[in-house]
């Protein structure tokens, strides 16, 4: 699916009923993949999400049959960020298919994305802000998005507009406290938690349906700090029910927790990035980490453009960042930084006597190294060692080849790796130029 910018379009302010002039955005789209024109491009599979899905949803059922629980927690993905890079609706829909329980998001944006998908299962907005204007807030409560909660101007404002749009109903809004047990980022701490419970007992147009934290360390080779936030968020618990709230739904896992830590399944469990198929972190020693079988969901690819062969001596790249150290024979691919190939994946030849090589591509089922600078639309990579590379060959950049000269796969740990960076940003920075194509289970 191809990329459209954001245009704005001038609103005639006489017939709006307005003393001046007014923008309206006009929202940015990926056209179909037959308007596609671009060979660089994204490919999506749909069936390894439900698959994935599965997968932690096994894990789930053996931890509950193993202890004291009655029922396997239920499973709330979370497609924030147009789903890790891997476009939100087609997600969305395909988990929802599979049975899903809920779906979390960060932007009320993301969460009218879903509901305009056709998305009817609970939708959790976790980011709490809902923009500056009251329109905001309606939006949300019109889509019937559930919304998290931590400080008495959130509550105040929720609880206006509530009265507003359901004057004379009997009607209650849903929504999810959040404690910060340690993150540090959101949440009502201990000392404030008063504050915020006497706004929620002023305010009869909201229930307290759930109570949530997030973990900062679940996937550090120690559970010490996990295992204090947890006890935190047990204690503020007790002081919540204390006060006559009687959440129903307590929920604290990520992906890493999920895997590691039943302690922290609670209600229901939060999976990012293990629904995309990357594993969040290594078992540690000595520890019973279920390791699922997940499958990589997304696939990036593009093709050769352009060869040219370069004596010994000859440079090329911005910055001339690297040199040629024998005759090169050097392929060009269409992808660059605006695309997600992160600058950082520069091979800049022989460093201190030793050979830096970090970026690779796969081309005819071997890889390859980048060389020089990555560009912002174009990518050069070394083939002097893959014999008979041409115009039109496949390149992999993210996920597996089946090649002639044999198989491999670059992972996104891999590229997180070379670019000194995380799994997530490398998934989420495919950009939405970079067109999306969905292979449906």
């Amino acid at each position: 699916m191809a990329f459209c910018p954001v245009t704005t379009q001038r609103v005639d302010p006489h017939s709006q009923g307005s003393t001046g002039p007014e923008l309206r955005v006009v929202r940015p789209r990926r056209a179909p993949p037959a308007e596609a024109a671009r060979v660089t491009r994204a490919e999506v599979n749909l069936a390894h999400v439900r698959h994935n899905l599965r997968e932690l949803q096994a894990c789930l059922q053996a931890d509950a049959e193993a202890g004291p629980r009655a029922q396997a927690a239920a499973v709330w993905c979370v497609l924030k960020a147009d789903a890790y890079g891997h476009g939100a609706a087609a997600v969305a829909t395909t988990l929802e298919r599979a049975g899903v329980a809920g779906l979390c998001v960060a932007l009320l944006e993301e969460g009218m994305e879903l509901r305009n998908a056709g998305v009817s299962c609970p939708v959790l907005v976790m980011g709490g802000y809902w923009g500056r204007h009251r329109d905001g807030v309606e939006a949300l409560l019109e889509n019937n998005l559930t919304p998290v909660v931590y400080d008495e101007q959130q509550i105040e404002t929720l609880a206006a507009t509530a009265r507003y749009l359901y004057s004379g109903q009997r009607r209650q809004v849903d929504v999810h406290l959040k404690i910060d047990t340690g993150m540090g980022r959101l949440g009502v701490r201990e000392e404030q938690l008063g504050g915020v419970l006497g706004a929620l007992r002023a305010a009869p147009e909201l229930r307290v349906a759930g109570l949530m934290t997030h973990l900062a360390c679940a996937d550090a080779e120690s559970l010490a700090e996990t295992n204090e936030q947890l006890a935190r968020f047990e204690h503020t618990t007790k002081l919540v029910r204390r006060a006559g709230f009687t959440p129903s739904l307590r929920h604290a896992a990520n992906s890493a927790a999920l895997l590691r830590t039943p302690r922290t399944h609670f209600d229901l469990v939060r999976p990012g990035i293990a629904v995309f198929g990357v594993h969040p972190c290594p078992a540690s020693p000595g520890e019973a980490a279920r390791i699922p079988n997940l499958k990589p969901v997304m696939r990036v690819l593009s093709e050769v453009v352009a060869l040219r062969d370069l004596p010994a001596g000859e440079a090329l790249g911005y910055g001339h960042a690297w040199r040629a150290e024998r005759p090169s024979r050097i392929a060009t691919l269409p992808m660059g930084y605006a695309d997600g190939l992160s600058r950082a994946l520069f091979n800049r030849g022989q460093v201190n006597g030793e050979q830096a090589n970090r970026g690779q591509v796969l081309i005819c089922g071997k890889r390859v190294p980048v060389v020089g600078n990555v560009s912002m639309d174009l990518t050069m990579v070394d083939v002097t060692d893959i014999p008979g590379v041409s115009v039109l060959d496949e390149v992999v950049v993210l996920g597996e080849q089946r090649g002639r000269l044999g198989e491999d796969a670059i992972s996104a740990d891999a590229l997180a790796a070379w670019s000194d960076t995380v799994s997530w940003e490398c998934l989420t920075s495919v950009s939405r130029r970079v067109p999306r194509f969905y292979r449906h289970p």
